[in-house]
């Protein structure tokens, strides 16, 4: 019997549809304001506290989330052009053109998550959810762009500073701007965490750099009116930094991700619950990596070698349905079954392609 668990059992059942999976890896967000900060400031691929069901109903709270935000987006860009009409300020025109802008960027992010859901084909045989990951590089693109615009526009502003007018109207626009930015963020970060797309993340975090650019434009109506004209300037440094911080943690993500790279955490919890199958006898490979806001993995795992093929095959599938179950996120798994004689899987049960591992 062992030669026939030689080639061991392959599952690759799309058990998303009826599954929650709840374990949580943890973040150290550290304490105190500072670390509050951090915190909102850092994107992470989930928050441990929340559960998506199915990859369906995940993409469906990614595209649900997108739209919210756009509207968000937009109900905001349409109060500060009201202001614009009033006050007649060209500079918060130019403002509120960027935040039209923004809105635009939703659209790939939209487009990504209706392909992901996709069926595979021939060509594309693993789906199509890795667009959700390259649409996440165009955000980081426009984060980077953003980013650049305000450190130069407050240089500029420190070498000739400009006189604002319609004070009012510009520190209401800035705050509406501010505000709104602000709620669209929150809401797109703690979905993109809930469902695992650093893309949406990304996108939330995008709405960030945007309210804490409006917030550069309160500032300089507050030092214009306490006779600091430089002050906007000043602050607009800072928070480009801010937003270049942003940037990088949102892109090693995004980049993580397109590398095949997993959260920390992930592959030792993988090893956990196989281990901790009865009939398993060990755990060897272990390998995972994301599709879009979905795992896929691939475990090896030992069985005893006197064990029927359909005996290797029950403890294989219950292997599964555990992964399943436990390791959050997971949407696809196989399991390759190893004959093991005491504990110990002989060398020459993989003798035929061995040589092909060791290239």
């Amino acid at each position: 019997m062992g030669s026939a668990h030689h080639h061991g059992t392959g599952h690759g059942h799309g058990h998303d549809a009826d599954h929650g999976h709840g374990h949580g890896h943890g973040h150290g967000r550290g304490s105190g304001w500072f670390g509050r900060l951090r915190h909102a400031l850092t994107p992470h691929s989930h928050d441990a506290t929340e559960v998506i069901e199915s990859a369906e109903e995940a993409s469906g709270a990614g595209i649900r989330a997108a739209w919210i935000g756009l509207a968000g987006m937009m109900a905001t860009a349409a109060l500060q052009l009201v202001i614009v009409a009033v006050s007649g300020s060209v500079g918060l025109l130019a403002d509120t053109v960027h935040n039209l802008g923004h809105a635009i960027t939703t659209i790939p992010l939209l487009i990504a998550f209706r392909l992901g859901r996709r069926a595979p084909t021939r060509r594309y045989p693993y789906g199509f959810r890795r667009a959700e990951d390259l649409s996440g590089v165009l955000i980081a693109l426009v984060i980077a762009a953003s980013a650049a615009l305000i450190i130069v526009e407050a240089v500029r502003a420190l070498i000739e500073p400009r006189e604002l007018t319609n004070l009012g109207w510009v520190l209401a626009a800035a705050l509406i701007g501010a505000a709104g930015n602000e709620a669209v963020a929150v809401y797109r970060i703690r979905i993109g965490r809930r469902i695992g797309s650093a893309a949406l993340v990304a996108e939330g975090h995008h709405a960030r750099a945007d309210g804490l650019t409006s917030l550069v434009v309160v500032v300089g109506v507050a030092g214009a009116w306490l006779g600091f004209p430089r002050a906007d300037a000043v602050v607009g440094l800072v928070v480009g930094a801010a937003i270049l911080w942003i940037l990088v943690t949102s892109a090693r993500t995004i980049f993580r991700r397109l590398m095949d790279g997993v959260d920390d955490g992930t592959v030792e919890a993988i090893e956990s619950v196989a281990a901790g199958v009865d009939g398993v006898h060990g755990v060897g490979r272990v390998r995972a990596r994301w599709t879009g806001h979905r795992l896929e993995a691939d475990v090896d795992v030992n069985v005893d070698g006197a064990a029927t093929v359909a005996e290797g095959h029950r403890i294989a599938e219950i292997v599964h349905h555990a992964l399943l179950h436990r390791v959050r996120h997971l949407g696809h798994v196989v399991v390759h079954v190893n004959p093991a004689y005491d504990g110990v899987v002989p060398d020459d049960v993989h003798e035929l392609t061995a040589h092909h591992a060791a290239r």
